[in-house]
């Protein structure tokens, strides 16, 4: 009796194990039943997870994807090693998920967890963007993440998530953008700060110091009237560079009050645009509505969360927009390059007549003039015609005009080499010898003739006979 008890016990014991693995299991991703052992090791591995054995879940993970390449596990499995490196943490964990995001997405880019990939990859630079003061390289990785989910995935049920976390990041950096803009405006660096702060309400409106930009960047171009007109030069250029610089300061002042009426530096704009003697708009309906609802989306930050802000290096992000769209693309940035470039401009304009216009000589009595003859080096200087007074006590008659046009017959040049011809076209007798003494007379005239035009030569080379007998004379 007693050894058929061990017998019973091993029975009931294989009985219940065969009724285990034949029982069948639900596909989270298929929705149909399955009894095959990915399906097991998919469980294991999410158990290992809830308990944060993550090496362990990613071990028997990839375990699964080795040898069930085939798997309907297969892709939810590779989103599960992302997600244990995510849950895990740490810059090094951070990184290695987002590389498994990325292959996810590569290799799966079809389906609808490629979105939450996206949306975790823009998380993990989320999760380490410091304050503005500080490095900003994750928050601009992370705008351009959150930018890239939103444009990849328009229908995924993520995209209010990630629209919220983008106007968040961009907080940030317009925080950074004014923080700079207004260091370069106390240092009166007046070009960097206006392309600063130009750029900034441009590329995120929904920053909740846009109307402090606005009046920063007003007052940068009243400081550039203040340094014109300082300076000498000339008025006219001045003058028009002070209404050029007027004029973009109004026009900062003027979006406080059409676009952002109800926040604090509307009534300055007010009173900058009247000292300026610029019209004052008026903002519309809608303008109040959208300011209003976008100030009430903002949040304040507690007594006890900003003493703990200073603890950590994560930003505070209260104070970022709830409604509204943030910007998806950015428009093209001002650079102060850009700024001296327009001044120069408005400099320029002035000192040619106020105006860039061409100036065109009208053609008289409707036919063109005639074309003019090239000049020559060899044509003389002309000389100004002697004028007759008929009467010496009234004043000379105007001499007539020449007619610049008209060809004339150019004089001779006595420094124009000539043939030595005679006037009757007859070629000239050939030259006697010139270096031996003559004492005899020409024996014909035409040989004395010929001693005429060679009277320069026979000077010429008795000057060489006697200059052998010159003695050097030393100057006292």
């Amino acid at each position: 009796m007693s050894r058929r008890i061990p017998v019973i016990f091993l029975l009931g014991m294989l009985a219940l194990s065969v009724a285990c693995t034949n029982k069948k299991v639900n596909n989270p991703l298929a929705n149909v039943g399955s009894k095959q052992p990915d399906k097991v090791l998919y469980d294991r591995a999410m158990d290992a997870m809830k308990h944060n054995r993550f090496d362990v879940a990613r071990l028997t993970l990839q375990t699964l994807i080795n040898t069930y390449p085939d798997s309907e596990f297969v892709a939810r499995a590779k989103l599960s090693v992302a997600d244990s490196w995510y849950a895990e943490g740490g810059s090094t964990a951070l990184s290695q998920a987002e590389i498994e995001y990325n292959d996810f997405k590569t290799f799966f880019p079809n389906m609808p967890e490629a979105a939450e990939a996206q949306l975790k990859i823009a998380n993990i630079h989320y999760q380490q963007m410091e304050k503005p003061d500080r490095d900003f390289t994750h928050a601009m990785r992370a705008e351009e993440e959150y930018r890239a989910m939103i444009l990849q995935f328009p229908d995924s049920k993520l995209l209010p998530e990630a629209k919220k976390r983008l106007m968040q990041v961009q907080e940030v950096i317009a925080e950074r953008e004014f923080r700079v803009g207004k260091f370069y405006f106390m240092r009166q660096s007046y070009p960097a700060a206006i392309a600063r702060l130009r750029s900034l309400t441009d590329r995120y409106p929904l920053y909740s110091g846009a109307d402090q930009a606005l009046f920063l960047l007003g007052q940068a171009y009243e400081g550039e009237i203040a340094m014109v007109r300082s300076k000498p030069g000339n008025e006219v250029a001045k003058a028009r560079m002070i209404e050029d610089f007027t004029k973009n300061a109004a026009a900062a002042y003027s979006k406080i009050l059409t676009r952002y009426p109800l926040m604090e530096r509307a009534e300055d704009a007010k009173l900058r645009l009247a000292e300026l003697h610029q019209p004052v708009p008026r903002p519309t309906r809608a303008a109040v509505a959208q300011n209003k609802a976008e100030e009430e989306s903002r949040q304040e930050t507690g007594t006890m969360a900003k003493v703990l802000r200073g603890f950590t290096k994560h930003p505070d992000v209260a104070k970022a927009s709830g409604v509204g769209e943030p910007t998806l693309v950015d428009p093209k940035p001002v650079n102060a390059s850009d700024v001296i470039q327009e001044a120069t401009r408005s400099m320029v304009g002035s000192s040619a007549g106020g105006n860039n216009q061409v100036s065109i000589e009208a053609i008289k009595n409707g036919q063109p003039a005639p074309n003019q003859p090239v000049p020559r080096s060899d044509a003389p200087a002309a000389t100004a015609a002697p004028v007759a007074a008929a009467d010496p006590g009234t004043p000379a008659a105007a001499a007539p005009a020449e007619d610049p046009n008209e060809l004339k017959p150019l004089s001779d040049d006595p420094n124009e080499l000539k043939p030595n011809v005679p006037s009757d076209d007859k070629p000239a007798q050939a030259p006697g010898q010139v270096n031996e003494i003559q004492t005899d007379a020409p024996a014909n005239a035409a040989q004395a003739d010929h001693s005429k035009d060679n009277e320069e030569v026979d000077v010429s080379s008795s000057k060489r006979k006697k200059k052998k007998g010159l003695r050097k004379v030393v100057p006292f």
